[in-house]
This record gives structure tokens, C-alpha cells and sequence, in this order.
């Protein structure tokens, strides 16, 4: 080539020419493998699998219903109606189908109030002991996990639950005392109303309580509760008086020592011994998540003051 066909930069001879196209060639490639294709399609099909994983699991998580501005309804109660003291045996909800036996815990030595087991209880609800017994003048107290290690526990759907909703409270003596939600509502944690939902009051009130709202993942606790407040309506016993017919004498006079039995308590509801010592009916809720401690006054007269408990979900 002669010189006409190089370029001259600053006098210098270029020695290096690139096509009339002005771009360098492509560098050569080797053909790739059948193996390497089939491991590119593979980690492919892998990220994509997932991402897709990711979202089902996302969207086929669980949360417990929260409850609406329009439950909120009334925390008070004009009732009068109440029933003798007898120790509750078993709950029933049947708008959310909450079946549960009643545990009767007390509090821990640091002064926060006991909880159900999350291993061995967590789909049974627990009766505050130093509070007044369902159908009593004064506030009742019934507590529960709203999830467990294993998923939903017993109170899971509490918040779901509306006023005019009835909860069924069966006692010892064998009369179940009938409650009417007056209203369900959530409360920050920061700013629980413990004076509210423990104080005494002058009517036969029942309280429901878990852990709900928002969890923070930072601190572990869920960052509010919920609270379903209950008034006392009616009651019925297990076991109706029978119908005697006039002048069925014999039977009349059988009547006082029916009805005896009939109001005497029953012998199998015996009580065993719950955790840490506390005794508890024999009878017939949180996974890695702390619910922040509240603080709580007792509304019985020997009950020492105590804290809401750290309750345990999953996050």
C-alpha cells in the first residue's frame, strides 16, 4: 500500500489502518457449547421461579382482621342484669367459631399477667382470675394469642367480631352467662386505656383482648391491641327445670331435692394446676412476635397491680 493509502496525523505515517468503515472489527468468538446454552436457560428459569415463589408467598399470607371504624360502637353499658360468682369454664364465639376452654391464670413475679402456653396452649383463651367472674357486677377479663408457632390461634379472628354479636360464657355451677358486644375496638399500645377496660364497673361487663395492628419488625412487638367490649344480656342453664304436671303430688315433693341437684356444682370440673403454680379449671391465641407490655390495675381487691404480658407471633 502506498503512502497515498495512509493517513498522516501531525506528519506521522499512521501504521495502524482500520477499515474504510471506520470501526474495529468484532472480536472472534468461539461457539458456545450445548452445556453452556443449557445452564444459561436453566439459571434463568431459576431466578424466575423465585421471583414467582416470592409473590405467592407474599400474597397467600395471612392476617388477622382488624377492626373497622364502624365497630368501634360503645365501651359502656346501661345493663343491670348479673349473676352469683361462679368460676367460667369454657368460652364460645360463634360469629368467628371460637370454641375454647378457660384457662385461669393470675400474674408473673415481675407483675405482668400470665398468658397460655404458646407450645402447649395457644388455642385456648385464659380468664384473668383477679378480675371479676363472667356475669359478675364489674369487669371480666379473658385474654388470648392471636397466632401461634404453628399459625392462628384462638382470639386470630377477634377483631372480626361486630356489636349485637353474643359470646356465651359457661360457668361452673353450670349456667351460661350470655354477653352482647357492645363494641370492638384498637388501641396503640402507647396509649392504652388500661383504666378503661380494668376499672370496676357498675353492670356485669366482660372484656376480650389480643394483639393486633401493625407489627414492627425493628422491635419485634406488635404495636397495638384489640380490645372487644361485652355486656351482660341473659343467661340460661344447662339443665331446665322439668315441667310437673298439678296435683302430681309425688313429684312435687321431688321438686326441692331436682332442683338441689340441678344447682349443686358440677364434681368434674375439677381443678388442676396451670403454669407457674396457678390453679385452673379442668376444663373444656403469636409466632416470634412481643406484643409491648401495658400497664394494667386489677379491679379485685388482693389482686397487686399488673402489666399486659409480652404476647409471641410469628412475623
Amino acid at each position: 500500500m502506498g503512502d497515498a493509502g495512509w493517513r498522516r496525523i501531525a506528519g506521522f505515517r499512521v501504521v495502524v489502518s482500520w477499515p474504510q468503515s471506520g470501526y474495529a472489527p468484532p472480536p472472534p468468538t468461539a461457539p458456545r457449547s450445548l452445556r453452556a446454552r443449557v445452564a444459561g436457560v436453566a439459571g434463568v428459569l431459576l431466578i424466575m421461579g423465585g421471583i414467582a415463589a416470592v409473590g405467592v408467598a407474599i400474597s397467600a399470607q395471612v392476617h388477622a382482621p382488624q377492626p373497622s371504624l364502624a365497630a368501634a360502637g360503645a365501651i359502656g353499658s346501661s345493663g343491670r342484669l348479673s349473676l352469683p360468682r361462679s368460676l367460667p369454664v369454657s368460652v364460645d364465639i360463634p360469629a368467628i367459631g371460637v370454641t375454647s376452654e378457660l384457662l385461669h391464670l393470675g400474674v408473673n413475679s415481675d407483675g405482668s399477667i400470665q398468658v397460655p402456653s404458646l407450645e402447649t396452649s395457644a388455642a385456648e383463651a385464659a380468664w384473668y382470675k383477679y378480675s371479676a367472674t363472667p356475669g359478675q357486677i364489674g369487669a371480666s377479663v379473658i385474654e388470648g394469642h392471636v397466632d401461634s408457632y404453628q399459625g392462628p390461634a384462638v382470639f386470630f379472628r377477634l377483631g372480626a367480631l361486630r356489636p349485637g354479636d353474643t359470646i356465651d360464657v359457661r360457668l361452673a355451677d353450670g349456667v351460661t352467662a350470655i354477653f352482647k358486644v357492645t363494641g370492638v375496638r384498637q388501641y396503640a399500645k402507647s396509649h392504652f386505656p388500661a383504666k378503661a377496660i380494668y376499672q370496676a364497673t357498675d353492670y356485669a361487663a366482660l372484656r376480650l383482648i389480643t394483639c393486633g395492628g401493625a407489627f414492627d419488625y425493628a422491635t419485634g412487638h406488635y404495636l397495638s391491641s384489640t380490645v372487644v367490649f361485652a355486656s351482660l344480656i341473659s343467661s340460661r342453664s344447662a339443665h331446665p327445670r322439668p315441667r310437673l304436671r298439678r296435683g302430681s303430688g309425688a313429684r312435687n315433693a321431688l321438686y326441692p331435692a331436682i332442683s338441689a341437684a340441678i344447682r349443686a356444682p358440677s364434681s368434674q370440673h375439677a381443678s388442676r394446676s396451670g403454669r407457674a403454680g396457678v390453679p385452673v379449671t379442668q376444663t373444656g391465641g403469636l409466632t416470634a412476635r412481643h406484643c409491648r407490655p401495658v400497664a394494667m390495675a386489677s379491679t379485685a381487691r388482693t389482686a397487686p397491680p399488673v402489666s399486659m404480658p409480652p404476647c409471641t407471633y410469628r412475623p
